[in-house]
């Protein structure tokens, strides 16, 4: 069989599937969903294994210690997995939900509804529990899913998607077989068959790094939700409290630093930059991190060998994924907005302050997907917003924004109920 024959039938397979899934109950769907967590858990060692393998491929081909990190998949993160399974399951079933509802003059009444998108393509690269994370969002809102992984993880993802369609077939017997599909093959040429296939996949998410996003969007015929990048700021304002900046700007940039909602640029208004910065870079260059600075910045510090260097405008368009930090000092609170306006992503930024004016400007004014006062920047995340999994993060301004949930993978319809109405 052929490339394009094989992304053919599994595009007709999950079509098929998402017929299906449209017939079950809130009660077999959670059903399936607890099954899947359980099995999940259960089968630790066999995911382990299949995660090992890619592993030892990803140290191989040379993949750096932040990607790795997303790659390695430990008994701590497949129970996380399959709590996000369980919380999914707890949450509300999108589906049917009315939207609006009105009667017309002459009697015909109208309903809104929820239903399902249909049949989802999810794309991504090195972090195997969003196979659990989407294919468990599209099952809970009725969509068939098409899981692409990036060649590092295929073992991690046919392991974990068999875990589960397995675990829900013993629990329900009716549960369609193809509502959940890996594409076995790592040839490139397969996303761009697969994204052909208008008749059969509805819509596509990517979601790795910008090169694979841009990728994805420019081949694609069916519709993308996109975030390209994840260049998120905390700005450190004249009113701040310094150790709350200080715990902020380390967990931001810090606890995980090659996930997207990850601090990639630190502002810091011109008054307190020569009490803030010194302190906070002591506590980066302890976590190994690089600074790269403004004028300002690098004459206010002495740096330990290899840790600071003067930042290139590039760099503050840089998703970096690794430990390294711009750090840049701004006239004033207008100037950070501007800054992120111009450099940001639109993805997550902060504003760390006691000024609830100033605060409010910044959330008025940045035009992101998400903004904080007070928080971190690592709070953009399904689980974080109690939306159970998440299967991305939109940065789009035209349908979902920001961490996408079970809300945001319904579509509607409109159902007209009459009693022999016509239009005159």
């Amino acid at each position: 069989m052929s490339l394009t024959e094989q992304m053919i039938e599994l595009a007709r397979q999950a079509k098929a599937a998402s017929r299906e899934l449209s017939k079950l109950t809130t009660t077999q769907k959670n059903a399936c969903l607890l099954a899947m967590a359980s099995a999940l858990e259960n089968s630790k060692d066999e995911i382990a294994r299949a995660n090992d393998l890619d592993m030892i491929g990803g140290r191989e081909s040379g993949l750096s210690s932040a990607m790795l990190d997303r790659l390695k998949l430990d008994e701590k993160r497949i129970r996380t997995m399959a709590q996000g399974l369980r919380e999914v399951a707890a949450l509300s079933d999108p589906v049917g939900r009315i939207m609006d509802e009105r009667v017309r003059p002459n009697g015909l009444k109208l309903q809104k509804i929820t239903t399902p998108i249909g049949v989802v393509v999810i794309i991504y690269e090195s972090r195997p529990n969003v196979t659990a994370d989407a294919a468990s969002l599209c099952f809970k809102s009725g969509n068939a899913t098409i899981l692409r992984g990036g060649k590092e993880a295929i073992h991690s993802n046919r392991a974990i998607a068999t875990v589960m369609v397995e675990a829900a077939r013993r629990e329900l017997a009716i549960f369609p077989e193809h509502a959940i599909q890996v594409v076995a093959t790592t040839e490139r040429e397969a996303i761009k068959e697969l994204l052909s296939l208008t008749q059969y996949i509805d819509l596509c998410m990517p979601r790795g790094g910008e090169g694979l996003i841009r990728a994805v969007a420019e081949c694609s015929k069916v519709p993308v939700i996109k975030h390209y990048k994840g260049v998120c700021h905390i700005f450190v304002d004249s009113e701040a409290d310094l150790e709350m900046a200080d715990s902020i700007v380390m967990n931001a940039k810090c606890q995980r630093p090659a996930v997207c909602n990850a601090a990639e640029t630190l502002l810091v208004e011109k008054s307190i930059a020569g009490r803030f910065i010194p302190r906070i870079a002591a506590r980066l260059w302890e976590k190994n991190v690089e600074i790269r600075g403004d004028d300002a910045t690098c004459a206010a510090l002495i740096s330990p060998s290899g840790k600071l260097r003067p930042a290139a405008d590039q760099d503050y368009f840089t998703e970096y994924n690794d430990y390294i930090l711009n750090v840049r000092v701004v006239d004033d609170l207008k100037q950070a907005i501007d800054h992120i306006n111009h450099y940001g992503s639109s993805h997550s930024d902060t504003i760390v302050t006691r000024n609830e004016t100033h605060a409010k400007q910044f959330l008025a004014e940045v035009d992101s997907a998400a903004v904080y006062w007070n928080a971190s920047t690592r709070f953009t995340d399904g689980g974080e917003f109690g939306m159970g999994a998440e299967i991305g993060i939109s940065t789009d301004k035209i349908g979902a924004r920001g961490p996408m949930g079970l809300d945001e993978l319904c579509t509607y319809k409109w159902m007209g109920f009459g009693s022999g109405q016509i239009r005159a």
